[in-house]
């Protein structure tokens, strides 16, 4: 149980600093951490039964209060308020069957979300505790820790440890329900491949309703006994490269959106702390990777996962890192690729459908049979993305298969041509590709630019890599992308604001 083991770290790591919270400028001990999760055990027990909603931002009373919820035996639903916190909030409770909602005052004016009925904030739970609280829990964190753990749950490995939604960024979220083996196993299965516990210290920015940021940013720091270096918000790149130059995390993990901006803040030797920065969550561009190189000397290790396995699938070795491949599967997870016409299994090399089976693999999405037996069969699970093994078992990813279209009879990957869009325009301007419907072919592509471009231009030297089928129809620009809270281009969203240009025009 993760709590157990959080237990266990807490008691023999005592004064150790298991938060630095950059938010309240305030350092949180692994003693003091197991007091204030046996506290708001006790609270959160009081006010719900089976799941508990938490609307909280990376910091160390989200990392408590998901602590919190576990030992008292609730399951944290994770709400994402990057993409609509009152809506996202309805949405977790209509799914879930649940009222309680954990909040804080700032998050809800930041996001314009209101008070909705069922939220506590959780600055008046700590503002308001008595010194009976206080003691309670404090008698109870120095019993022996076999006690301590009795005391919170039965051992019961299979016991659904959170909820997270899917990013919904093709249709909507999808309720992912992992369990404590699952977490636990997958943190255990990456720290051995990477090496984990030969460092101190990590910064923690993701979000936790994110499964990157959960298992890896907020249980994997608490479970191993490494201080974390929490903020809240991981768009306000100027302020967290200042946190790596000031507080010398030794690992930062991210996706390349993120990692961008903080490489685009920082100087030459700022992050000379940095021993281990892991990408994931979308494929990292060249220009990120050889940025790191060129002004801090790191190699990025580059990784990937989905949220339905808990997260990690596959990462390169600190040793033996092959650029441009996702890595080797991690220990106890299997990777197979099938043909996602035939369904037979792919030869080294060929491109299929990524199939993964493992101990991180979720039970299955909850009160959605139909989608749980399309994607999970006889234990392996339907990631929906391409990809092929090498011969060195080093995997690569091609890209969603729902990012594919078909065009004149053959399949084209908008991936692929976001590369070479890319790579043939200006480094300031980004580029995604967007499939349109065409009343001749079925569907087009569009190229959708944050600023103006040459066209033609580029037109000429995309020809040169890609067939005539292949080529943007058209040019839309749309000067900022909309985001997922992980950072990754909002696909649904984009495609919805270039239909509503072309409507207009």
């Amino acid at each position: 149980m993760l709590h157990h083991k959080f237990i266990e770290t807490a008691k023999h790591l005592g004064d150790h600093v298991a938060i630095i919270d950059c938010n309240l400028n305030r350092d949180i001990t692994y003693k003091q951490a197991l007091i204030a999760s046996i506290i708001l055990a006790r609270r959160f027990k009081k006010l719900e039964r089976g799941r508990i909603g938490i609307l909280l931002p990376t910091s160390s009373a989200a990392a408590l209060s998901i602590v919190g919820a576990t030992m008292a035996g609730l399951t944290p639903v994770m709400i994402n308020y990057s993409t609509g916190a009152e809506k996202n909030c309805h949405y977790a409770q209509r799914q879930c069957d649940f009222k309680t909602i954990i909040a804080t005052r700032a998050l809800l004016e930041k996001t314009g979300c209101p008070l909705l009925p069922g939220m506590i904030l959780i600055e008046d739970i700590m503002g308001n505790l008595g010194n009976f609280e206080k003691a309670l829990g404090f008698m109870k964190s120095i019993l022996p820790v076999p006690l301590l753990c009795r005391l919170y749950g039965k051992h019961n490995p299979q016991a659904s440890a959170v909820v997270l939604f899917t990013s919904g960024s093709e249709k909507d979220p999808k309720v992912v329900q992992l369990t404590h083996h699952n977490i636990q196993s997958n943190i255990e299965a990456f720290s051995a491949m990477m090496r984990i516990t030969e460092f101190n210290s990590l910064l923690s920015v993701l979000p936790y309703f994110h499964v990157f940021g959960l298992t890896v940013n907020l249980w994997t720091p608490l479970l191993l006994g490494i201080t974390s270096i929490a903020y809240a918000n991981p768009l306000e790149f100027k302020t967290i490269a200042r946190i790596i130059r000031d507080h010398h995390p030794e690992i930062v993990v991210g996706t390349p959106y993120f990692l961008e901006g903080y490489l685009k803040q920082s100087k030459a030797g700022e992050f000379e702390s940095l021993r281990l920065v892991v990408s994931g969550a979308d494929k990292c561009p060249e220009t990120l990777r050889r940025g790191f190189k060129e002004k801090h000397g790191i190699d990025i290790i580059e990784g990937y996962g989905t949220t339905e396995t808990s997260p990690v699938i596959s990462a390169n070795p600190r040793e033996a890192n092959k650029p441009g491949s996702i890595g080797k599967p991690i220990p106890g997870t299997e990777v197979k690729i099938i043909n996602y016409e035939s369904g037979l299994e792919c030869k080294a090399g060929e491109t299929g459908k990524i199939m993964v089976k493992g101990a991180g693999v979720m039970q299955g999405y909850l009160n959605d049979m139909e989608e749980t037996s399309l994607r999970l069969q006889s234990g392996w699970y339907d990631t929906g993305d391409l990809g092929y093994l090498d011969e060195d078992g080093y995997l690569w990813h091609k890209g969603r298969l729902k990012r594919f279209v078909k065009i004149g009879g053959e399949m084209v990957s908008l991936v692929n041509v976001e590369e070479i869009l890319n790579e043939k325009t200006p480094e300031n301007v980004e580029c995604c590709a967007v499939e349109l419907p065409d009343a001749k072919r079925g569907s087009k592509i569009v190229a959708v630019v944050t600023s103006e471009v040459d066209e033609s231009e580029i037109l000429k030297k995309l020809s040169s890599e890609l067939p005539n089928l292949a080529l943007p129809k058209k040019f839309i620009v749309v000067p900022e992308f909309p985001r997922m809270g992980s950072g990754k281009t909002d696909f649904r969203t984009l495609t919805k604001i270039v239909i509503e240009q072309e409507r207009q025009k």
